[in-house]
């Protein structure tokens, strides 16, 4: 999803109809802990719509502000939100709530965790 994000917002840029985009290998063990959704779906299927969207969102939250503070110890975060007006320390923008939202409730309907 990032490098679809990416290829169109290249495109919007530079009008570069490549759709070059670009993302960091780094991320894939990141983006591997959205597997974990279906987990926790499991646990929170009763609860209502609004509260498991804002509660997987906040899940994304911490992780990305978690691995992202790791991978900056590292010298190697990837992204740096720093240049956005909601950011916190540069990790995570408090104005993706609803993509993270909506992508963990996707993610709980479409995931493996789900018992048949």
């Amino acid at each position: 999803m990032e490098l679809f994000a990416s290829c169109f917002q290249n495109l919007a840029a530079t009008n570069d109809k490549r759709l070059i985009g670009k993302t960091s290998l780094l991320m894939f063990p990141i983006y591997g802990l959205g597997a974990m959704i279906p987990v926790f779906s499991r646990y929170l299927k009763k609860l209502g719509l609004f509260l498991r969207g804002t509660i997987y969102a906040m899940l994304i939250f911490m992780m990305e502000y978690v691995s992202g503070s790791f991978l900056r110890f590292f010298n190697a975060c990837p992204w740096d939100y720093s240049q956005s007006r909601f950011h916190i320390n540069g990790l995570i923008r408090l104005d993706f709530f609803p993509v993270w939202f909506l992508l963990g409730l996707l993610f709980e309907s479409t995931g493996s965790g789900k018992r048949r």
